[in-house]
């Protein structure tokens, strides 16, 4: 379907904005998704603070050049593309991206834009990996209340046994005090004689 030249300034115009105010673009081929997928990748893609913008190629790569980006090759820009653009430091774009891909082999992360240099596709995978704040901040308490928990376990044992009627523990009897050892004897002051 041809374009016309006025809706292409508009494209470019609204292209531009969105690269001039990313933090990170991912680039993927869609092709063959069909448009409920889609539309439920896009609503992840909201919850995730990112927009995926589907448009012309060539007007992608002259957008992202007029921002100071490389030359985006063919490599990333290779079938029907759209451009996730993340507008927060967070990873949660790239991660309902790499999700998505594994349960829908049509869509193929191509690779994309970070700290306005281009990356591949492994380095968007490598990120969707990493965990987020979230389970991160889950993990860290997990691992600080681990020996608390292990330690209440063990006093919680003691007192079932305790309760179980387990033999209770005498506290040693103390040791008898040594009788107090006679004084040694005084030796004899010899008398001073007088001058």
């Amino acid at each position: 379907m041809a374009v016309s030249k006025q809706k292409k300034v508009e494209l470019l115009k609204e292209l531009n904005d969105l690269f001039a105010r990313q933090k990170s673009v991912v680039f993927t081929e869609y092709k063959g998704i069909g448009v409920h997928p889609m539309s439920d990748l896009r609503r992840k893609l909201r919850k995730a603070d990112a927009e995926c913008k589907v448009g012309k190629k060539t007007l992608m790569r002259l957008a992202a050049k007029q921002n100071g980006i490389a030359e985006i090759g063919d490599d990333l820009m290779s079938g029907q593309v759209a451009a996730t653009f993340v507008w927060n430091e967070g990873f949660a774009a790239f991660k309902a991206l790499y999700m998505f891909a594994k349960e829908n082999e049509k869509l193929k992360i191509l690779g994309g834009i970070m700290d306005g240099k281009l990356v591949s596709a492994d380095v968007i995978k490598q990120y969707a990996m990493i965990p987020s704040k979230d389970e991160l901040l889950a993990k860290m308490l997990g691992s600080l209340m681990s020996p608390l928990s292990g330690f209440v376990r063990m006093l919680d044992g003691i007192r079932k046994k305790l309760e179980a009627g387990a033999p209770k523990v005498e506290a040693p009897a103390a040791a008898p005090v040594a009788a107090a050892a006679p004084a040694a004897p005084e030796a004899p002051v010899a008398p001073v004689a007088a001058a």
